[in-house]
Parts: C-alpha cells; structure tokens; sequence
C-alpha cells in the first residue's frame, strides 16, 4: 500500500522546531563542570529526536548533521567526555543551523549547507574523525565539482492506470530513465493484482514507488513521464539534501511506518503532496506559527458554548413556526437575548484560543543577551517577570521585533563595561529585565535595565546638529529623550553590527504605533533606563463607543475614554487662534472638533450644546467634540489599510448592525493629524496653566 508521508510533514515541523526550543533553553543553562545529567538528557532526547524524524521523512540532510552532535552528547552523558564551554558554543550554533535547515525544507527549498559542513566538520575534529574530515574537504575543494552536497532525494509515486499497455507505454522503460539520473531504489506494490479467474494481461495493476538521488533537476524526471501524465497518476516530492548515503535506511524507516500509520492516513490532511511537482517557494520561508496548541479545558468549553447556541436555536425556530401571540414574542426577546448572550460566551472563548503567554516572546532573550553579552564583552544578567501574562498571538508575533531591538539597545548603549561599573561603585553584573503585566484593556511590557540612562546632553548636541531643533528650543529632559524615536537618530560614535547605523528606534515606535500602541521613554543618569510598551490585547476585537458627528458614525475605543461630559463654556479659553482649551479639575484639556478634522459639514459648532470626549493617548488628555453618543458595542477590527488604503486619523473600520461601515478613531493619530504636538516631543501645544490664568 503507497502511504504519502508528506502528509505528515508540517507536524514533524512543529514539533521539530519545539525541539530545536527545548535544546537552547537546556543548553543556556549549562554550566561546564557543574552540568545536570538530566539536562543532558534532555537535550540529547530533542536531538534524537529531530535525528530519527528526518530520517523517517526522507530529510537526511538533517539527519546526517543531527547525527555528530547526538554522538558528542552521548559521549557527555556516559562520561566518556567532559563539558566544555566550546562544546556549548557549537551545540548552539548547531541549533541555529537546524533551524535554517529546516525553514528551508518547510517552504520546499533546497537548503544551503555550507554552515552545516562547517560545523559537522568541526564536530569530527572534537570526536577524533579529522582525517575523514579532510578527505571529505579535500575532495569538497578538489577540482571537480562534488556533487554530493547538492545531491537532491525524490520519491516518485507512479500508478498507471489499467489501460497504460495500450498505449504503446511500457513501465520498464521509464525506470530504466530513471536509474541513469542517479541512484535508484524500487518499491513495486500489487494489491491491485486481481485474482487469477479476474486477470487481464493486457492491463497494468501494478504500481511503484521509486527513491532516487540525483544532482539533476526535478524537470528532468518530469520529461520521463510526460508521455503518461493523463495516463497514470504521479507525485514528485522533494524529500531533501543528503551529506552521505542514508537511502536505505531511510526506505526502511518509511516502509516501517507505512503498516503503523494505515489507519492515520484517512484522517490526517495532506499538507505537502503536489501532483507531478513539489513547488519551490520563491519567498523566504514564513517563520510564524501556522498553529496554536490549545488546552483541552478550551476545547471543552467551546464544544459546550456550540451546545448551547444548539438549543437556543432549536428553540426559536420552534419559536418561529407557533401563531404569533404576545406570549410568543415575549418568548422570542427572551430567545434572542438568550442567543445574543450565548454568542458573546463563544466569542470570549474563540478569543482565548488565540491568548497565548507573552513567555513565548521572552524566551528568544536569554540565548539573545547571552551572545550579545560575550561579544560587547560585558557581564549581563537577564530577569524575566510575568511570563504568564497572555497576549493576542497576532500581536505577540509581531511585538518580537520592536523587543529585540530594545534588548539590543539596552546591552550596547545602556549597560556599562565592567570597568565603567565597578569604578561607579556598581555591581559589575549588569542586570536586562523584561516585565509584562494587564492594565486594563491593554498588556504593558517594561524593558529595563540598571545602566548609565540616556545622555541627554548628547542627544541634545546631536538634534541641533542634524536640524531636528533649534538651540533656541527650551526642551525637558524626557522632551529630549523622545527625540531618539525621530528618523536618522543615532548617537553611537561607531558604526557596528549592533546600532549606530541611524535606523531603529523609529521603525522600532511605528512598528509598535502600527499595532495600535505606544512606547516610550524614561531615564536617569547614572540609574538605567526604561523603555515602556503599551499595547492591546487583541487586533481582532474592540469595545468602543459609538458616537455620531453630522450624520456620519464613528467609533472611539472604549478603552481610550476617561469620561464625557457638558461643556461649561465658562471654563473653556482660547489659545492661539483656532484652539480652545476647557479647565478640568485643575487641567487643560485641548479641544479637537472632529466635524473640522474629517471635513464634515452639517456638524454642531456650539460647543455648549456639544459633548465631549475626554480620551487618552500617550499619557496626554484631549478632548473630542461630537454631537451625540450613540451605543457602546464590540466591533471587529477591519484593516482600513488593506481593504482600502491608510487613512490618516483612523485605525480601522467595522461593519455595523445595519451594514453600515463605521471608522475607528485612532487617538495618537488624530492628536498628530491636529498639529498639537511639539517637534520631537509627546507634550503637546498648550500654555501653561498661568498664562492661561493671566489672560
């Protein structure tokens, strides 16, 4: 029986790559000399593994290179070899190098293993086989092209059909075809093979599956069945590089698994199987999870949330074929209420699928700090705090980046050398800290660090001398430490792979301000610095309040409100020549008239018979004056970007109850689009509080 073991391959994947995780965690907490045998076995399990799954699956490129590394550890774990720090080094590069084998694979790319017969090389130096190592390079470097490393493994599926013979096409030829490409092994299967009283001799029952190992071009096994494409049904799949000859095992492995997997193979989705070809992705491989693992409690729930929207709605339709009585309609509010609550409790659970904890982001950081720290040649501790705080999967995915960045910042301009330190008086450790925590609505994440701060004298120098103030400005001190988030801003005297490039910590903030957040600054001489993320815990769903401005609908995130309220005009002053500020409670409150902003006409202008909106963003209140508030309802976010095209001033768009489309409000941008901030600064344009009592 002919098994498509393709179909199995993006579970290899995942669990793979959670392998390649489990190992680095492991191997970062390795101590040469003080080594846990436990965590050598667990990192040997995940190599072992990955070894035996590629080789199952035909990817013996990765086999062949898991293979050095699992002997090394298995030396480790008996004793026979001690731990060193070199020893961990490689095992780390070599989880770095599994990882690009494997992207590589997953998105059907013939992967490039300079780096692994680099390492593999130096992993048989350490074992004692460094003979056999130069031979190989020897020959790797000689003259002649080795084709060895771009050898390719294929498994051909060829079942003709009944009438091939009378065609004139017979199968003997083509295998022959196939056998000058390369290496070539055969299976022949006959459960096809009619009883004797039912044989026909003119028809083919048989069919193949063939490996070959070739350095030629998947087109060229595709010209040898070209004749008998409508005539018979063929899958190519591309099964892998090879570093040496594991076919047989391979075969072996696979023909094994075929009699364990026959009832798997009716349930399971075929994810890499391609009729006549297995496409090769001209794009990088996605590195995003394609997957979620869910608890089974979660699952539960939504089967028992399904239930209920069952009966509820047997119940009205049961509704809907009784005589229309005020008992039955009563009947049908209750019903309906009833739906509406049981579609709120399934979508909060849908939602918690897709909330996954923010230790998924954090976890990238210490092998991160780690080797950045041994080459900035600086002592470095990393402390992660609230690692369960859970977070949209799509927000955490894209919130990597921006980290990453900050992390890299903190460990080059922010802590000290040792020297600096220990002449400061300080602890010669310096200390990175990733905290996440809920407040309200949103997830805050805090990148910390006990360094030297910001220099603000420096920062100041460099604004002026790149024209982004004048020394006129009279700016605060976080005025100007804001300034490093401009464009082109960079104070780093070198240029190295780490910063100093003049790129950065603006994308860093409009990466973050694209995920509808926020980030910002503080710092202190001499203390550290603190960079905090505010964002929200879904892109998918928010609450918001409806509010109408002439007669257009628009949407203000609920969670931006601070209050609404009455205007007393008693209290509202004018600066400037078009902006009125309203005195609340001890505070200015700049007022934004929307129907001016979007450009609407027909708006109410007075503003004692307006309300206004007193919301949020960035630590800074404004008010939005509009002529009613309508309802408070959840919306689902549609990307106005996508759909259409950016919007100044609007961060998305929904579908209302009555198919009406609703814009919704973007704060930051709205505050930006009115010109009410100042050049480099998050403060925005208002006199103080005394001028505006003086005049």
């Amino acid at each position: 029986m002919s098994i498509d073991l393709s179909q199995f391959f993006e579970v290899f994947f995942e669990e793979s790559f959670e392998g390649l995780d489990a190992m680095e965690a492991e191997l970062l907490n390795l101590v040469p000399g003080e080594e846990d045998l436990e965590t050598i076995n667990t990192i040997f399990r995940a190599a072992h593994s990955i070894k035996g799954g590629s080789g199952t699956f035909g990817f013996t490129s990765v086999a062949d290179f898991t293979h050095v590394l699992e002997t090394l550890l298995d030396q480790i774990r008996e004793g026979s070899r001690d731990l060193t720090a070199e020893h961990v080094n490689l095992l780390l590069k070599s989880v770095d190098c599994l990882r690009a084998l494997l992207r590589s694979l997953q998105a059907e790319q013939q992967p490039d293993l300079a780096e692994a017969d680099e390492l593999r090389i130096k992993f048989e130096e350490i074992l004692g086989m460094r003979a056999a190592t130069k031979a190989a390079a020897s020959d790797t470097n000689s003259e002649e092209p080795s084709t060895e490393s771009s050898r390719n493994t294929f498994q051909i599926d060829f079942k003709p059909h009944h009438h091939l013979f009378k065609t004139g096409n017979e199968p003997l030829y083509m295998i022959s075809e196939l056998a000058e490409l390369g290496d070539l092994e055969t299976q022949a299967f006959q459960d096809d093979v009619p009883d004797i009283t039912d044989f026909a001799p003119e028809e083919c029952f048989l069919s193949w599956r063939f490996f070959l190992t070739t350095d030629k071009e998947q087109s060229c096994i595709e010209e040898i069945f070209e004749w008998v494409e409508d005539d018979a049904d063929i899958t190519i799949t591309l099964c892998g590089g090879l570093f040496g000859d594991e076919l047989e095992e391979t075969k072996v492995a696979q023909a094994a698994t075929d009699t364990e997997i026959k009832e798997a193979e009716t349930a399971a989705k075929p994810t890499a199987e391609v009729k006549k070809s297995a496409p090769v992705k001209s794009a990088a491989a996605n590195t995003e999870s394609t997957s979620i693992r869910v608890g089974i409690d979660k699952v539960d729930s939504l089967i028992n949330m399904v239930g209920e929207l069952v009966i509820t709605q047997a119940m009205l339709s049961q509704l809907g074929e009784q005589e229309i009585t005020e008992a039955t309609i009563a009947s049908l509010q209750e019903g309906l209420a009833q739906l509406a609550h049981n579609t709120r409790d399934l979508q909060e659970n849908v939602m918690r699928i897709r909330m996954l904890p923010i230790s998924f982001v954090f976890s990238r950081f210490p092998r991160l700090v780690r080797d950045i720290s041994q080459k900035l040649d600086k002592q470095v501790e990393l402390k992660l705090l609230g690692e369960q705080t859970e977070l949209d999967k799509t927000v955490m995915e894209k919130i990597s980046d921006p980290m990453v960045h900050l992390v890299r910042n903190s460990l080059d301009h922010g802590l000290e050398t040792v020297e600096k330190r220990v002449a400061a008086g300080k602890d010669p450790v310096g200390t990175v800290t990733l905290n996440a925590f809920h407040q309200g609505g949103n997830i805050v994440i805090e990148i910390m660090d006990d360094g030297q701060g910001l220099n603000t004298t420096k920062i100041r120098e460099k604004a002026i001398k790149n024209g982004l103030i004048s020394e006129s400005d009279d700016l605060s001190d976080n005025e100007i430490n804001e300034l490093i988030f401009l464009p082109g801003f960079s104070t780093a005297d070198q240029v190295s792979d780490l910063s100093g490039r003049g790129v950065g910590m603006d994308v860093v903030r409009r990466n973050i301000e694209a995920l509808s957040g926020s980030v910002e600054v503080s710092s202190a001489p001499g203390v550290g610095s603190t960079f905090t993320i505010r964002l929200p815990l879904t892109l998918a769903i928010l609450d918001g309040q409806l509010v109408r401005i002439a007669e257009h609908t628009y949407i203000i995130p609920l969670i931006s409100i601070i209050e609404s309220l009455q205007i007393d005009i008693s209290k509202v002053s004018r600066v400037g020549k078009d902006l009125d500020v309203l005195r609340l409670r001890d505070e200015y409150i700049p007022i934004l008239r929307l129907y001016t902003i979007f450009n609407h006409q027909g708006a109410i202008e007075t503003l004692d018979k307006t309300l206004l909106v007193v919301v949020e963003s960035d630590n800074q209140k404004v008010g939005l004056l509009v002529d009613d508030l309508l309802s408070q309802q959840q919306v689902v976010i549609k990307s106005l970007e996508a759909n259409y095209q950016k919007v100044d001033g609007v961060s998305g768009a929904t579908i209302l109850g009555d198919g009406r489309v609703s814009l919704i409000v973007d704060i930051s941008g709205l505050i930006k689009l009115s010109g009410l901030k100042k050049p480099g600064s998050q403060e925005l344009i208002i006199e103080s509080k005394a001028s505006l009592e003086a005049s």
